[in-house]
């Protein structure tokens, strides 16, 4: 898989790899985990911008009060994905 983006980029989707399945994270726990603490809408962006959104498991990234936050493949998607790996998201109502 050849991956085209910048450093910061690489850097982003080599962590989402590392997102054990069944488990979520939050946009501002990857932005932690990568030294980037305050760039959390970058990180939000760079997620977004995966070019393998299934391989890379960017659907393991919610919003940090729990709700399902975004997916380059539609929410229903993300929803269903994240369904089949056993997790739960708060409902956004």
């Amino acid at each position: 898989m050849e991956l085209k983006g910048t450093d910061f980029q690489k850097k982003v989707w080599a962590e989402l790899m590392k997102i054990p399945r069944g488990t979520t994270i939050s946009y501002a726990e990857l932005a932690r985990r990568i030294g980037h603490p305050k760039a959390v809408r970058a990180v939000g962006t760079a997620v977004g911008k995966n070019p393998y959104p299934i391989k890379i498991p960017c659907h393991r990234v919610i919003a940090s009060n729990g709700t399902i936050g975004g997916f380059a493949l539609g929410l229903d998607m993300k929803r269903k994905l994240l369904k089949d790996e056993g997790v739960t998201i708060k409902d956004e109502s």
